[in-house]
């Protein structure tokens, strides 16, 4: 079984692919609703369903993630191309990437749980509140889901601008495994 990092496929399988896109689209639609839903106004028609589905699709984006992890873990992946630096430049993004979804997964919990009600996720199942574990739980919670999910934002422009980088600057292989194009 491979560990998930180098690998000898040509490609990322198909569901590596589909997770990723999803994800992608997924993570830009939760910033700009996001955006767009803190000035809503309590006589707005999207004052309660705005949340409620950026919440339930949080819920679902991370478990998708941690599915994505597991995933990981068991197929074989493409080895990163480009210099030395690249490739570290590469790995460390992928890390920080991970990393800022945890944070906003956690942030985004404490934010929506500090009165101590759970997370309807789309009527399916309840996920517990977790209560106030802190003062000012969610105002500190919120500053942290915002800044984290800008600079996912930022660094996930930065990641396609270096796929584009690679695909017409370089004419290597990178965009084409993600897109299951390369034989």
């Amino acid at each position: 079984m491979n560990n998930g990092h180098k690998g000898s496929g040509n490609n990322y399988n198909l569901l590596a692919r589909i997770i990723h896109w999803l994800s992608a689209i997924v993570i830009i639609g939760m910033f700009v609703v996001g955006l767009w839903m803190v000035d809503l106004t309590y006589y707005s028609k999207w004052y309660n369903l705005a949340p409620h589905w950026h919440k339930s699709i949080g819920i679902l984006l991370l478990a998708i993630t941690v599915f994505r992890f597991f995933w990981k873990s068991v197929t074989v992946s493409p080895e990163i191309e480009g210099h030395t630096w690249e490739i570290a430049i590469a790995k460390v993004a992928h890390l920080l990437i991970y990393l800022l979804l945890l944070v906003i997964f956690v942030s985004g919990y404490l934010i929506s749980t500090e009165d101590g009600r759970g997370i309807d996720v789309f009527d399916w199942f309840t996920m517990p509140g977790a209560g106030a574990l802190f003062s000012h739980q969610a105002d500190i919670a919120g500053d942290i889901h915002l800044y984290s999910a800008v600079v996912l934002i930022s660094l996930a422009a930065l990641h396609a601008i270096a796929a584009l980088k690679h695909h017409f600057i370089n004419k290597d292989n990178t965009l084409r495994k993600m897109i299951g194009t390369l034989k």
